[in-house]
């Protein structure tokens, strides 16, 4: 299993088309996607929270930023609203990709960023301006995997598609994210 892994990380890399491809295929159910996607969400949340602790932000951030569990809602929450935000604008920009497939990329592409957080947060001790320049490489490169799952798997006839859908599901993300941190704030608060 972990050399099937270790495999579709490296098509990932390299050919993200094929590695979209072949993750839309695996027969995979609803309830392993919710549980991979929960799973995901919370080690996310534990590695941000070391790195808040190790590295804190250089802006101020809210007190409830400073709890993996608020940590675990955003990001599940954002998975969602995001995965949500890029079907339907893939579809209103004429894609003909299905919910559940770009799900599952995402939470895949969620697994390998936490791997190369992992690797961050080890050179952030080790070599700081180092670890600035790989978290750049890792972004850039990120950006670039993403707009092809999303051109691949919303059936788009190209980047600049898949651009428009990245930007417009952004915005759509952008007022759901407005509503879920009121509700998490006033949650946090006590209200």
């Amino acid at each position: 299993m972990s050399g099937a892994l270790i495999q579709l990380a490296q098509t990932t890399l390299r050919s993200p088309r094929a590695a979209a491809r072949q993750i839309a295929e695996l027969p995979l159910g609803n309830d392993v996607i919710w549980t991979s996607l929960a799973l995901v969400a919370a080690l996310n949340a534990l590695v941000i929270s070391a790195t808040f602790v190790l590295a804190p932000p250089a802006m101020a951030l809210p007190s409830y930023f400073q709890s993996p569990l608020v940590l675990f809602a955003l990001l599940a929450g954002l998975m969602v609203l995001y995965v949500h935000a890029l079907t339907w604008v893939g579809r209103a920009l004429g894609g003909q990709g299905a919910l559940t497939p770009l799900l599952a990329a995402v939470v895949w592409l969620q697994a390998l960023r936490l791997c190369a957080q992992l690797g961050i947060l080890l050179l952030t001790l080790a070599l700081p301006p180092v670890a600035l320049l790989a978290s750049f490489v890792v972004t850039f490169w990120g950006l670039w995997i993403l707009l092809n799952f999303v051109a691949e798997l919303l059936h788009l006839p190209g980047l600049f598609h898949a651009a428009a859908v990245l930007a417009g599901a952004a915005l759509g993300v952008l007022l759901g994210l407005g509503l879920l941190l009121s509700l998490i704030g006033l949650t946090a608060q006590g209200v």
